[in-house]
């Protein structure tokens, strides 16, 4: 498919002809919800603890005699079903990664895409250069693109002036074509690709 190029001012650049491998894929939400949720959990800390009856600081004797008393019978106050004892059951530090595989990273990859790019939510950039780190004029420019909720994919490495102009912009993130994800392609409402990024996708689904 032939997608028409413009430049951070809004002039016409020409036009780039995109990989249907990529991104001319029927988007299923299959694939594209088993990467957001392996990306998630490789994102959670897996720090939270509760206190088990072994780790609760209280006396470990016996509350009453065994017989005669009428009661139940009870040994530790430790245990879970006294005030002040343990958690049963609780939280205990874990990581919560699972495996999935490359082909199904690579695909969903695929499908982000394909969703941004058959939605029309996806803008191709001549080149994400700007003269000043300047928020203000940056700003602007974006809006003058329609651009107010966006993930903006730039090449190898992104212009200084760019990434320091950018960061202050609500709802505008900056990333470079090495660390394009599934998550944060879905997150954002439009996709903004720079040439270079481009190329280099095409040259890593080759």
């Amino acid at each position: 498919m032939d997608i028409k190029i413009t430049t951070l001012s809004g002039a016409d650049a020409g036009k780039v002809s995109l990989s249907d491998e990529i991104f001319g894929l029927e988007p299923r939400e299959d694939i594209l919800q088993r990467v957001v949720r392996w990306q998630l959990a490789k994102k959670q800390q897996g720090t939270h603890q509760a206190k088990g009856r072994s780790d609760v600081a209280r006396t470990g004797a016996k509350m009453y005699k065994q017989k005669g008393t009428g009661r139940a019978r009870h040994s530790s106050a430790r245990a879970p079903q006294f005030r002040g004892g343990g958690k049963a059951h609780g939280p205990v530090v874990r990581s919560h990664e699972h495996d999935l595989p490359k082909k199904v990273r690579a695909l969903g990859l695929k499908h982000a895409l394909s969703a941004k790019a058959k939605s029309a939510s996806l803008i191709v950039v001549d080149d994400l250069v700007v003269a000043d780190a300047k928020t203000k004029a940056l700003a602007q420019s974006l809006a003058g693109l329609g651009l107010t909720n966006a993930l903006v994919i730039g090449g190898a490495e992104i212009d200084a002036n760019f990434r320091m102009a950018a960061t202050n912009i609500p709802n505008i993130d900056v990333l470079p074509v090495q660390g394009i994800n599934v998550y944060d392609i879905l997150r954002r409402g439009t996709l903004v690709l720079s040439k270079a990024a481009v190329e280099a996708l095409e040259e890593r689904f080759k």
